[in-house]
């Protein structure tokens, strides 16, 4: 009965003392979401975009430090350097979402929301180890660094996780706000740490504050608000019995077409999102050192944040495909601007320009996020087509189990894009033999531009063309993608 107890103990949990699981969840339901489900879903979301804030701010922790050590501190790192301490939690953070992705089925989205925001102590703890001694190598701050990754690795937990609790018609716009709530972490730890330590920001408001600047007190801040997450999680988020799920079941998705398809272009919007966001700053101090980095340097973030529930609520409307399409368009041509900018050496057309491919990112990544679900459930409609309710019913629910898997694995796919965009900014300063180049980081986006352009004819051939939806879906309109 619907008027039954809704939060019990799952017959795979009696083990665990404590846990907090739901037994029966139907979002789908009318009924069962107005009377029981969406308050519960709420409560699990807000959580959720908290911890998820958490982890964002620490996985960019040296995207903002990096360009701190330059202006403060004098370890003599070369710019190519910087530019891989920088990338470096990318790659780490894309490589744990992986396992990420598999743990909430595995073991339950409350608990592994606890368990992942203790894994923050270690990057935030080691970062005071690092810049407080003077004499630290290199190499050690390299692998310092490295740590930050596992906050990288919340995002696809929290993604899949989120994607249970609501309804597929309301997906667009909440994984918009829970993505937009951790995305929004770049942009407060960049905004943020100049303040706490004490190298200035709010454009030039703080001045440095008493014995002059100091990171750790960075890793002291955020390691604090890495227990409060975690203890927030365990306090008041749920675990769904229906998420649960085994890892043959899961792993299926990698056969499926459209699972590396859409990866493909979450490079191209997410791929694109973290790894500006981490290299902004750096491309500020370098190209125009004449600009205070505190004060603009976590404006792309924010921009690219805030678009992000924007595009998954346009995507709700009009269809994901259709403004997936023309926000690469648009994304091409802002770096188009970008590349003028930078050769001609002007700032407010290079800032202009640059938080307009921001813009562009966060409008694609809620897009992108709409149609992954939006694509499995109609795989799963049209298979169990003519079939008996149960049946239908069974074919949808594995729909979402593999959308769910889908939208983790992406997420992997696209932080190795954020990874790859540093590094192509860091190689191609290291071959300009350590100086900074103008060209360099022009042919940077040159490249990138190249792969936009992958981006749009994908989604035009597998989920704009006509003849596809005719072919896949006779009864379904555009929009429905």
């Amino acid at each position: 009965m619907m008027t039954q107890t809704l939060i019990r103990e799952h017959p795979a949990a009696r083990t665990r003392r404590g846990s907090r699981w739901i037994e029966h969840w139907d979002p789908e339901n009318p009924e069962f979401w107005e009377r029981h489900g969406k308050k519960v879903a709420r409560r699990n979301l807000i959580v959720s975009v908290f911890a998820e804030n958490i982890a964002f701010s620490v996985w960019l922790l040296w995207s903002i430090s990096a360009a701190v050590l330059v202006a403060h501190y004098n370890f003599g790192f070369s710019a190519a350097q910087l530019f891989f301490l920088v990338a470096v939690p990318n790659l780490i953070g894309a490589t744990l979402r992986i396992p990420y992705t598999f743990a909430v089925p595995k073991f339950g989205g409350r608990n592994w929301t606890v368990v992942s925001g203790l894994f923050l102590l270690l990057p935030t703890l080691l970062l005071v180890v690092a810049v407080s001694n003077p004499s630290t190598p290199y190499w050690a701050f390299l692998l310092i660094a490295a740590t930050a990754g596992v906050g990288g690795g919340n995002f696809a937990s929290s993604m899949t996780n989120i994607s249970f609790f609501y309804p597929d018609r309301k997906k667009g716009l909440v994984l918009g706000l829970n993505a937009a709530g951790g995305n929004i972490g770049v942009s407060i730890i960049q905004l943020g740490l100049p303040v706490i330590v004490g190298a200035g920001g709010l454009f030039g408001l703080v001045a440095a504050s008493a014995g002059g600047v100091d990171l750790a007190r960075a890793g002291y801040v955020w390691g604090l608000l890495a227990l409060v997450s975690a203890g927030c999680a365990w306090f008041f988020m749920n675990n769904l019995s229906v998420s649960l799920a085994s890892f043959s079941e899961q792993i299926k998705v990698v056969r499926h077409k459209h699972t590396w398809v859409m990866s493909w272009l979450y490079v191209g919007t997410f791929g694109s999102f973290i790894g500006y966001s981490a290299a902004f700053p750096l491309l500020i101090g370098l190209q125009f050192p004449h600009v205070s980095i505190a004060n603009f340097a976590f404006l792309g973030a924010l921009i690219g944040s805030v678009a992000r529930p924007f595009g998954g609520w346009l995507a709700d409307r009009l269809g994901g495909a259709r403004v997936t399409f023309w926000n690469f368009v648009a994304m091409a041509a802002g770096t188009v601007v970008v590349i003028t900018a930078v050769n001609s050496g002007s700032w407010p057309l290079f800032l202009g320009a640059f938080l307009l491919v921001f813009v562009t990112t966060g409008i694609g990544n809620g897009s992108t996020y709409r149609m992954i679900p939006m694509i499995f459930q109609r795989q799963a409609v049209l298979e169990a087509e003519g079939a008996a309710t149960e049946t239908r019913d069974a074919a949808l629910a594995r729909g979402r189990t593999e959308a769910a898997a889908v939208i983790g694995l992406s997420s992997a796919v696209g932080a190795f894009g954020g990874f790859l965009v540093v590094a192509t900014f860091g190689v191609l300063e290291l071959l300009s033999d350590g100086e900074v180049a103008t060209g360099s980081i022009a042919t940077a986006f040159g490249l990138f531009l190249v792969f936009y352009a992958t981006c749009i004819l994908l989604t035009w051939w597998h989920y704009r063309r006509r003849t596809f939806m005719i072919q896949r879906a006779p009864n379904l309109s555009m929009v429905d993608i």
